[in-house]
């Protein structure tokens, strides 16, 4: 089983906070990869927020910028996706996945996601 496991969304109001786990198998690629959190709204396409290099440097789209805080443990094969201020935009399911992968090795990668659902 080599798919990520998303967890720790839910529905919260406007404002509010989540923080978003995801878990790689253990003995993968994952401490020599970047890691990504992605996020699909219904009728859009999936879309890259936030981005962690193996240095630990962080790129951030534009729309999440100073609410979002990706972060990883890679004892535990583990990113974060700490999310504050949040909007009812944000409403999407959430997923991880290594971006730096060429598509056709990613999707083996792909999971379930995480439902996060903000409403005014």
């Amino acid at each position: 089983q080599v798919q990520m496991v998303e967890s720790g969304g839910g529905s919260v109001q406007a404002g509010g906070s989540l923080k978003l786990s995801c878990e790689a198998a253990s003995g993968s690629i994952f401490s020599v990869n970047a890691l990504g959190w992605y996020r699909q709204a219904p009728g859009n396409q999936r879309e890259l927020v936030a981005t962690i290099l193996v240095d630990d440097s962080t790129h951030y789209v534009d729309s999440v910028k100073g609410r979002f805080t990706i972060s990883r443990d890679n004892a535990k094969s583990t990113v974060y996706l700490q999310m504050t201020s949040l909007k009812v935009e944000d409403t999407a399911v959430y997923y991880c996945n290594y971006p730096h992968l060429p598509q056709k090795y990613q999707t083996v990668y792909w999971g379930q996601g995480t439902q996060v659902s903000v409403s005014s």
